[in-house]
């Protein structure tokens, strides 16, 4: 049945950029139905807006349909491939090295919906849930992604998150961290990758002056509040997360598994990179 296109839904150039990175059809079958192309702007559909998989609308295939092919492709690595695939074609249209030589490490705490796995209270950001533990090249697109519990800090999640990292990117030597990252993180990256890094930091604020007793000081001159302004190579992966919100699935982890919600961030950044590489 024909329907009215959607916003989200892959246009010709979109799909003929994707369809050679899909999984072959086992033979002998019947074909499939719906069409992929029609799984996939379901798939999409439900990732941008939001929208729960037994509320997608009826001009969509059945719910269970396309359930059923986004759990068999991720837990067949597909959709990661396909992440991976876009990367390295978008480096190369920008010119740059298919493989990156340097990356900007972050984590994001993310309020959960009740049940699921791994979620805990992340004191410094004062929030229960997950933490989305992402690396990205300096281009701002995720290599590798980890969730895990909100509780665990994110020094202590860096071997989770960069425990392949040396087979997955052997040209990647440098990384940029914040300063959650330093200490034990910072620690085993140099340690067991052999990485140089470097944290990003504001300045110290100034914690006393020297005046002539009984001077007036303008102590909000001398210690700004608010907005301290950009730290070099650290508001690319500010950047990156700040992508992830124009997802309404990925506004909030309603997932059961940290599986799913690793698996919706590729495919949010599998949509971006294939825009970018058919709107030259």
């Amino acid at each position: 049945m024909a329907r009215n296109a959607y916003y989200t839904d892959l246009t010709d150039a979109d799909y003929r950029e994707l369809e050679p990175l899909l999984p072959v059809p086992a033979a002998p079958g019947r074909p499939r139905l719906p069409a992929v192309r029609e799984i996939l702007n379901s798939i999409l559909y439900s990732v941008r807006s939001g929208c729960a998989w037994r509320l997608l609308p009826h001009a969509f295939p059945p719910w269970q349909t396309l359930y059923h092919y986004f759990r068999r492709w991720r837990l067949d690595g597909t959709w990661e491939r396909i992440h991976t695939t876009l990367r390295e074609r978008r480096r190369a249209q920008a010119g740059r090295n298919r493989q990156p030589s340097a990356g900007i490490i972050d984590s994001q705490a993310i309020k959960t919906a009740s049940g699921g796995e791994a979620h805990g209270y992340a004191g410094a950001k004062q929030r229960t849930g997950r933490k989305r533990h992402i690396v990205v090249d300096t281009q701002g697109v995720v290599l590798k992604t980890q969730g895990h519990s909100a509780a665990l800090q994110d020094r202590a999640a860096v071997p989770a998150l960069l425990a392949a990292a040396r087979t997955l990117f052997p040209r990647l030597a440098h990384v940029w961290v914040d300063q959650g990252d330093t200490g034990s993180g910072k620690a085993w990256i140099e340690a067991h990758l052999g990485w140089t890094v470097a944290v990003g930091r504001h300045p110290p604020k100034p914690r006393g002056v020297w005046a002539p007793v009984g001077t007036v000081i303008d102590w909000d001159a001398i210690r700004p509040k608010g907005f301290r302004g950009v730290l070099p190579r650290r508001w690319v992966v500010e950047r990156t997360l700040s992508w992830f919100g124009a997802s309404r699935r990925l506004s909030k982890d309603d997932e059961r598994l940290c599986a799913t919600g690793e698996t919706l961030i590729y495919l949010v950044m599998s949509r971006l990179m294939l825009r970018r590489l058919t709107r030259r």
